[in-house]
C-alpha cells in the first residue's frame, strides 16, 4: 500500500516525465511550396505595394524570413526533385523536365522521416513522374506513348508518402477523402477552386494524424497558369490592374488564406509550438507574355507574379529565376521576427528536417542543417551554392555570384552591392572570376552528365540575356 507522500512523488514523477517526453517529441514538419511565385509577392518583402498576404507576413514576423533563399533550378520538376531529396538533382540525372521521372531509388524527405515514426502526406502538384516530354526515358524503356501504367508507379506512394491527394486543378489521385477518412486509391473530381481544395486536403490529413509526428508536403498550384480570378479573394483596389495581375494577387491571397487556416488548426490542436514550417516557391515568376491580354491566351506566359527588384525570370539562373520567398517558423524554438541574409537553399530543408526529427546527419545530403545557425543568428561556414540549367551554370559564394552561358559569356556580380545584377565585374575582378569558375567546373564534374553545358544557348536564352543583361549571346563572348 502506497503512503500519501510516495503516491505524491509518483504523480510528480509521472507529470515531469510526461513533460520531458513532450518536450523531446520530434516536431511535426510542414513544407509549403507555391508554383511560380516571384520574390516580390509577399507583403513582408516590401517590394511592391499591391500584394496582400497578412498571414504569411505574420508567419515571417513570428519566425524567420530568409532574404537570400534559393531553389536548385528555375523550373518546377528539377527544383522539386532537389528540395524533396536534399541533393542536387543533377546527381540523379535531372537537369530539366525532360529528364524526369525522379528515380525510384532516390530517397525523399518522407522516406527519411519514416524510421522516426512520421506519417507523411503529399498534397497538390507532384510533377516528378514521367510526362509527355520525357522522351529519353520513354525510349530507354521501350515506350512509344505514355499510359497510366507507365506513370502511376512514380506517384507519391512510391516515394514514401503514406497518404496523398495529388493533383493540380480539379482532378486528384487520392487515398483519403476531404473528411479525412481513408479510401481506395483512385481519382477524385473536385469542382471548387484548386487552392481551397488543396488547403482542405492538408487540414483533413492533420485532423486525422495530429497525434503525430507527421510530415505534410503541401504543393499549391498557384499562381501558375492557367490563371483564375477567384471572387472570394479578389479585392476592389485591384480592379484597375492588368487582369493577369488581378488573377495572381487573388490566387496568392487564397494561398495566404490557406496558410492562415493551417496556423489556426495547429493552434487549436495545441501543435503550433511543436511544428516546423517552411514556405517557399519552386522557382521565380515567368515574366514574358502580354500583360494586358485575356487570361490564359498565351500558355506559359506571364502569370501575374513579380520578381522585383531582382533581375530575370523563370528559366534563368539570374536571381529572378532562382531566388524566391523563403520563410521558416518553429514557435518557441526558432527566433521570432528574424531577417536572415546569408544564402540558404531548398536543399537545406531535408537536412534540417532530418536533424529536427533527431536522425543522424547523412553525408549524401547536399544541404545543411539550418537550426543551429538560425538559433544563433550566425552565418554558415563558407559554402558555395551551385546551379546548372539549359546552357547556364552559376555559383554563389558569400556575396559573389558567377554566371556562365554555353557560348562562353561570363558574368560576375557582387549581390550585396548589386542585387539587380546590373554591373558585370568579370573584367575588373579576374581572380574572383577564376576562383568561382574553377569551383563551378569542379562541381559539374560530379554530376550526370559531367561538365559545363556544351550546347549553344537555346532560343529562349537568346531572348532573355539581351533583355536582362544587355548582352547578345550565341556568338563570340564579349571582349569587355
Amino acid at each position: 500500500m502506497f503512503r500519501p507522500r510516495a503516491l505524491g512523488l509518483l504523480i510528480l514523477l509521472f507529470f515531469v516525465c510526461g513533460r520531458v517526453a513532450a518536450a523531446s517529441a520530434p516536431p511535426n514538419i510542414i513544407v509549403i511550396v507555391t508554383d511560380d511565385l516571384g520574390y516580390a509577392d509577399l507583403g513582408v518583402q516590401g517590394a511592391v505595394e499591391d500584394i496582400r498576404t497578412p498571414n504569411l507576413d505574420a508567419m515571417a514576423k513570428e519566425g524567420i524570413r530568409c532574404t537570400s533563399g534559393y531553389v536548385t533550378a528555375p523550373q518546377c520538376s528539377p527544383s522539386r526533385a532537389g528540395l524533396l531529396t536534399g541533393r542536387y538533382q543533377q546527381r540523379l540525372g535531372i537537369d530539366q523536365i525532360p529528364d524526369m521521372p525522379l528515380p525510384l531509388n532516390a530517397v525523399t524527405i518522407a522516406e527519411r522521416l519514416r524510421p522516426a515514426g512520421y506519417t507523411s502526406a503529399m498534397i497538390g502538384k507532384w510533377h516528378l513522374e514521367p510526362n509527355e516530354v520525357t522522351r529519353k526515358w520513354m525510349q530507354e524503356n521501350g515506350i512509344e506513348k505514355l499510359a497510366p501504367k507507365d506513370v502511376m508507379p512514380f506517384f507519391p506512394a512510391a516515394q514514401g508518402f503514406d497518404f496523398y491527394y495529388k493533383g493540380e486543378l480539379n482532378r486528384y489521385y487520392a487515398n483519403y477523402s476531404l473528411d479525412g477518412t481513408p479510401r481506395e486509391p483512385g481519382w477524385v473530381n473536385q469542382s471548387r477552386f484548386r487552392v481551397d481544395v488543396q488547403t482542405d486536403a492538408a487540414l483533413a490529413f492533420i485532423d486525422q494524424h495530429h497525434q503525430g509526428p507527421f510530415f505534410v508536403y503541401l504543393n499549391y498550384f498557384a499562381p501558375h497558369t492557367p490563371l483564375e480570378v477567384p471572387p472570394a479573394y479578389l479585392k476592389p483596389e485591384w480592379k484597375n490592374l492588368p487582369l493577369r495581375r488581378q488573377a495572381a494577387l487573388s490566387m496568392i491571397a487564397a494561398v495566404d488564406h490557406g496558410v492562415g487556416r493551417l496556423g489556426e488548426r495547429l493552434s487549436a490542436l495545441g501543435l503550433d509550438k511543436n511544428t516546423l514550417i517552411f514556405f517557399t516557391s519552386d522557382n521565380g515568376a515567368p515574366l514574358h507574355g502580354f500583360r494586358d491580354s485575356p487570361l490564359n491566351t498565351d500558355p506559359g506566359g506571364w502569370d501575374g507574379s513579380l520578381n522585383t527588384p531582382l533581375n530575370g525570370e523563370k528559366g534563368m539562373l539570374a536571381e529572378g529565376g532562382i531566388r524566391v520567398p523563403f520563410l521558416m517558423q518553429w514557435k518557441g524554438k526558432l527566433p521570432a521576427g528574424m531577417t536572415y541574409q546569408a544564402p540558404v537553399s531548398t536543399l537545406d530543408i531535408a537536412a534540417t528536417a532530418n536533424a529536427a526529427a533527431g536522425l543522424r546527419a547523412d553525408p549524401q545530403l547536399d544541404g545543411i542543417n539550418l537550426l543551429p545557425l538560425l538559433e544563433a543568428g550566425a552565418k554558415p561556414a563558407e559554402r558555395t551554392l551551385f546551379w546548372r540549367f539549359m546552357s547556364q551554370t552559376a555559383a554563389r559564394e558569400g556575396d559573389w555570384k558567377y554566371l556562365r552561358v554555353g557560348d562562353g559569356h561570363e558574368f560576375l556580380f557582387n549581390l550585396q552591392n548589386d542585387p539587380g545584377e546590373k554591373n558585370n565585374l568579370a573584367a575588373s575582378q579576374p581572380a574572383k572570376l577564376d576562383r568561382l569558375r574553377a569551383q563551378a567546373l569542379a562541381w559539374t564534374q560530379e554530376l550526370t552528365p559531367p561538365g559545363f553545358p556544351t550546347k549553344p544557348p537555346n532560343p529562349q536564352e537568346a531572348v532573355w540575356f539581351p533583355q536582362y543583361f544587355g548582352v547578345k549571346i550565341g556568338g563570340p563572348p564579349s571582349k569587355k
